[in-house]
């Protein structure tokens, strides 16, 4: 019986651990993704925030 208990020990902690594995892979795939869509916002906006400079620039005497 007492083998038993360690055998189930053994297998939660091993799950357990396999888990916390796993959080951390969908967090860095998450963490990805975001910087992905950060860098589309920021390259879209920083070309058009690049016109209006050039604009006010040329505006200017």
């Amino acid at each position: 019986m007492e083998k038993l208990v360690e055998v189930y020990t053994r297998m939660l902690v091993l799950l357990s651990a396999e888990r916390k594995g796993q959080g951390l892979v969908e967090y860095v795939l998450i963490l990805a993704l975001i910087s992905v869509v950060a860098i589309a916002i920021m390259t879209t906006v920083g070309t058009e925030v690049r016109g209006v400079f050039s604009a006010v620039s040329q505006a200017l005497p």
